[in-house]
């Protein structure tokens, strides 16, 4: 197991969920939900960078059947730009049905969906990165693939 703060990310096209790991890759736990608009990809770089992450673990929302849905797009497309942006290896992991899980965590724990949506996305970032970190404890290698870093001729990468 590679030793180093993650932060992992839960995508959604109002709202995204951030997380993060302690250094030994044990445990995740919330950060925040940021609302969707242009300073999501630096906000989320910017609790990278404050925690020195060794990587980000973008969730991948794939369909049941392994395809892709037009979030599986939107993922993708948000992960590239943290990519382009930042030094920090990106990697996407599949997350089918986290957002799910999530909402059943917290109807166990009695709370309703409605008042507690930007918590879903908070508990979603966590449930990617913990399966994120259980996959490479069990299997002794990264999870998901590596978003290539791309150059961004706007920005002069």
């Amino acid at each position: 197991m590679r030793r180093g703060v993650r932060v992992g990310v839960d995508v959604g096209r109002a709202r995204v969920g951030v997380s993060r790991c302690d250094p030994d890759g044990l445990i995740a736990t919330p950060i925040e939900t940021l609302p969707r608009d242009d300073r999501t990809v630096a906000a989320v770089l910017a609790h990278a960078s404050e925690l020195d992450a060794i990587e980000l673990v973008v969730g991948l929302p794939l369909s049941l059947s392994g395809g892709d849905t037009p979030s599986t797009t939107d993922a993708r497309e948000f992960a590239a730009a943290l990519a382009a942006a930042s030094e920090t290896p990106v990697r996407l992991v599949d997350e089918r049905m986290s957002t799910v899980s999530a909402q059943r965590q917290l109807h166990a724990n009695g709370r309703k969906t409605k008042g507690s949506r930007s918590v879903v996305d908070q508990v979603a970032a966590v449930i990617i990165l913990q399966n994120a970190l259980d996959s490479e404890r069990m299997s002794d290698r990264p999870p998901g693939s590596v978003v290539p870093r791309m150059k961004d001729p706007e920005r002069g990468l």
